[in-house]
């Protein structure tokens, strides 16, 4: 007998937020199903599809946020239908080499040969030549004044997209989360001031509803803000932790060890790549802003 609770769904009009497991708890996720008159789009395929794949509607195209393992999980049930995404994140759906360099963990074989398995049996990805590119400000009309806007908000990966659905006032915000992790800008296509940029630009985006893919789902807009100066903030908090270790001169190789991303401890096979891109990121920063200095080839200290 399966005790799995079953999985929720949120109608909010036209709109219909399809929870994952654990409110869409990585590596699950919040996919979305938008109803025109004309057609019908699922924004964000995700593993949460898959259980409920003999129920699914007829959907006439894929939307993605960005191009992310578990965004995509759920693609490969509509292969004959048209997939978009952003033109920045469109090489990471074309073959899996493109998709391996948004990771860029070229510099770790075992890790990459893990993730490359991974991607392909546990989440699914299937390459799409045929992927369709979109740009910011694209509107996908699906009839009857259905209509979902495209808000480009990189930093999380290049082409990472808000996705703004009308009349339902629905602000799909993707991987801007609002979770206490505090936004990821550890890949290779990742960029902290693009993400920056990005968190201040969703700020000024007043709607009725916003869903994030993970963790949180729906909020309203003064729970959403609450939650957007807590996420922020985490970038705040990280550089403010990594000034203090660096009272004392310390390699990137020792920054990455320390962990500010992750917890001390936690099991990620990624971590040294993910921590070593996202603090060597702050710490240019800090470069620039003259509030490091580098005393050694390659050792840091606070200025």
């Amino acid at each position: 007998m399966d005790d799995t609770p079953p999985l929720e769904d949120l109608d909010l009009g036209h709109t219909t937020v399809l929870f994952g497991e654990k409110q869409g708890k990585y590596p699950q996720g919040n996919s979305i199903l938008v109803r025109g008159t004309e057609e019908s789009a699922v924004i964000d395929p995700s593993l949460g599809l898959l259980p409920r794949r003999d129920r699914l509607p007829d959907v006439d195209r894929v939307i993605l946020s960005h191009c992310h393992e578990d965004h995509v999980a759920g693609a490969f049930l509509f292969a004959d239908r048209p997939l978009h995404v952003h033109e920045a994140d469109l090489p990471g759906m074309l073959s899996l080499e493109g998709f391996m360099a948004i990771f860029g963990f070229d510099g770790h074989p075992e890790v990459a040969t893990a993730w490359r398995k991974a991607v392909r049996e546990q989440y699914h990805y299937r390459e799409r030549p045929d992927a369709q590119a979109f740009r910011d400000g694209d509107v996908f009309d699906l009839g009857g004044g259905v209509r979902i806007e495209v808000i480009h908000t990189p930093g999380h990966t290049r082409g990472h997209c808000a996705l703004h659905v009308l009349p339902d006032d629905v602000l799909f915000l993707g991987d801007i989360d609002l979770s206490s992790f505090g936004p990821y800008y550890g890949d290779a296509w990742s960029d902290l001031e693009d993400f920056e940029r990005s968190l201040a630009r969703v700020r000024e985006i007043e709607a009725r509803h916003y869903v994030t893919f993970h963790h949180v789902g729906r909020v309203d807009r003064p729970t959403f803000l609450e939650r957007l100066d807590r996420f922020t903030a985490k970038i705040a908090d990280r550089e403010t932790r990594l000034l203090e270790f660096l009272a004392e001169p310390r390699t990137l190789d020792e920054v990455a060890a320390h962990r500010f991303v992750y917890r001390p401890g936690d099991a990620v096979a990624f971590a040294e790549p993910v921590e070593r891109r996202s603090m060597g990121q702050h710490v240019a920063r800090l470069l620039r802003d003259g509030r490091l200095s580098e005393v050694g080839p390659g050792t840091f200290r606070v200025a």
